[in-house]
């Protein structure tokens, strides 16, 4: 309940006082954005981890400017969703680069920002570090020797039973646990991360769509296009095209994660 004496004290309060706290809070990351997602607050560790020297450089950024495409696109869109609900989203498990640019487990939490007429004017949230969130990710390390199975396997034939086979579990308790735990079947998993793996191959070398695609376990060019189309809203072409070049006003950070190791994992 406000009181008098709330207001007066918060009138009081030097503007953006108790942000500081995320300053000094071990292995987390602090970020704020406007509704148009542009970052317009970032404690230190954000910006380092953006590959930025101070939070004035990293003000006003995009996370299209920063983030791999198919990151920055969902990351986008859980903003919007908060946004539009005016309802936080919380505990999303994901991995995302640390400061070497190697993915890494973390869990993030957003909330709307309102302003006094209580319309909202962007969205705030935390990512941290696994360590202490243990309990939240034991379900994903519980399926890890299969997550990992499906990476060095990608671009290979990989049935169900075979990854059932992997987790020790019978294919309906695997299947069961799978949705449970990422959100999807195994099969929208997989195909959704050799679309993934096609992203990166596609703006990180001059080899044929075809080629890319039979890489990355597609039986053939058709299949490929389809499936990319799906998950990615455009043909491997136009990807390629609208992506393929990196804007150079863009200040030098860490080299981003492969794209198969950045699969949101809470939902997709």
């Amino acid at each position: 309940m406000t009181t008098p004496r709330h207001r007066e004290w918060l009138g009081r309060l030097r503007s953006g006082e108790l942000r500081q706290l995320f300053e000094h809070v071990p292995g987390t990351l602090f970020f704020a954005k406007n509704t148009a997602g542009e970052i317009m607050l970032g404690n230190r560790p954000f910006v380092e981890r953006c590959g930025f020297a101070s939070e004035e450089q990293l003000i006003g950024h995009t996370d299209q400017e920063i983030f791999p495409p198919h990151m920055a696109a969902k990351y986008r869109e859980d903003d919007l969703e908060v946004m539009r609900t005016r309802r936080p989203m919380l505990q999303i498990v994901e991995l995302f680069p640390n400061r070497h640019g190697e993915p890494v487990w973390y869990v993030a939490d957003k909330l709307p920002l309102f302003d006094e007429r209580e319309q909202v004017i962007g969205i705030c949230g935390v990512v941290r570090s696994y360590e202490g969130s243990k309990r939240a990710l034991q379900p994903y390390l519980d399926l890890a020797p299969v997550a990992d199975y499906i990476k060095a396997h990608i671009g290979e034939p990989l049935s169900v039973k075979q990854l059932a086979r992997i987790a020790g579990l019978s294919v309906r308790q695997f299947e069961r646990k799978f949705q449970e735990t990422f959100r999807t079947t195994p099969k929208h998993y997989l195909m959704r991360l050799r679309v993934l793996l096609a992203c990166d191959t596609l703006l990180e070398t001059r080899q044929s769509i075809t080629e890319i695609g039979l890489d990355a376990g597609f039986c053939d060019h058709s299949a490929f296009a389809r499936h990319f189309r799906k998950h990615m809203g455009m043909s491997p072409r136009q990807y390629r095209r609208k992506y393929g070049a990196t804007p150079p006003s863009i200040p030098q950070r860490p080299a981003s994660p492969k794209s198969l190791a950045t699969l949101k994992l809470a939902a997709t």
